[in-house]
C-alpha cells in the first residue's frame, strides 16, 4: 500500500497538555497532517482500545489513516489502519499475518543492518530515526544528524525501491526543510503539532513546508 508520508502527526497522551486526544487528532487532520499514530507508552490495554477508537472515529471522512505505535492487539481491537513498530516490538511479519494485506505496516530505521532488512519485510514505509535530539521520547542512540539521514535513506531506496521513507525526533518548523532536503520523504512529528497552542495552524504551517521542500527537490533548485 502507497503511504503518504508527507506529514506524519505523532499523537502522544504525554505531550498535549492534558487537551482531548480525537479534538487533537481532527485538528491535526484539518491542518494536513497525512497519516496520524496514536503512541501511548503507559495506559492499560482498555484505556489504549477506548482512546484508539476515539481517534479513528474523530478522524473518519479526512482520509487520514490511524495507526497504533507497537500494539498490533490495540490497533485489532479498535479497527485502526496499522501499526508502527520498533526494532524491539513485534516483528513486522508477525503484524503481517495478525493484521492482513491491506494493513499499514511502518518500521523505525536507526542503523544500517535494520536498512539492509527491508527487502525481506512487508512494510509499507521506513521512518529513519532519531534525527536531532527530542524530549518526546528516551532514546539511548545518538542522533543520526542530517548526514546519517542522508545515508540512511539512500541505502533504504536502494534496497526497497518506491518505499517512503521519513524522518522522526527533533523535526520542527525551524529544520523541516532540511530534512527534506537531506532525503526523507515526509517529516513524523510530535510535540512541534500536539504541544502547540493552535494545533492546525502548526500543522498547516509544517506541511507547507514540506510540500514546498518537496517541490525544490524534485525540481532540482534546493538551497
Amino acid at each position: 500500500m502507497k503511504v503518504d508520508l508527507r506529514l506524519y502527526a505523532i499523537l502522544d497522551p504525554e505531550r498535549t497538555h492534558g487537551r482531548d486526544l480525537a479534538e487533537l487528532a481532527r485538528a491535526a487532520a484539518a491542518g494536513g497532517a497525512t497519516l496520524l499514530q496514536y503512541r501511548d507508552k503507559y495506559a492499560d490495554t482498555r484505556d489504549l482500545v477506548a482512546r484508539a477508537r476515539a481517534i479513528k472515529a474523530a478522524l473518519a471522512g479526512t482520509g487520514v489513516p490511524l495507526l497504533v505505535n507497537d500494539r498490533v492487539d490495540v490497533a485489532l481491537a479498535a479497527g485502526a489502519d496499522g501499526v508502527h513498530v520498533g526494532q524491539n516490538d513485534m516483528h513486522a511479519d508477525d503484524a503481517r499475518r495478525l493484521l492482513g494485506p491491506q494493513a499499514i505496516i511502518g518500521i523505525t530505521l536507526k542503523k544500517p543492518e535494520h536498512v539492509a532488512e527491508l527487502a525481506a519485510l512487508p512494510v509499507d514505509y521506513g521512518c529513519i530515526g532519531g534525527v536531532f535530539a527530542t524530549a518526546s521520547k528516551d532514546n539511548p542512540d545518538p542522533p543520526v544528524g542530517l548526514s546519517g539521514l542522508a545515508h540512511l535513506a539512500s541505502s533504504a531506496r536502494t534496497t526497497r525501491p518506491g518505499l517512503p521513507v521519513g524522518a522522526i525526533a527533533g523535526i520542527d518548523a525551524s529544520n523541516a526543510a532540511a530534512v527534506i532536503g537531506a532525503g526523507a520523504d515526509g517529516i513524523a512529528v510530535i510535540s512541534a503539532i500536539f504541544m502547540a497552542q493552535d494545533v492546525k495552524a502548526a500543522t498547516r504551517n509544517l506541511r507547507g513546508i514540506v510540500d514546498a521542500s518537496l517541490a525544490r527537490r524534485a525540481s532540482g533548485t534546493e538551497r
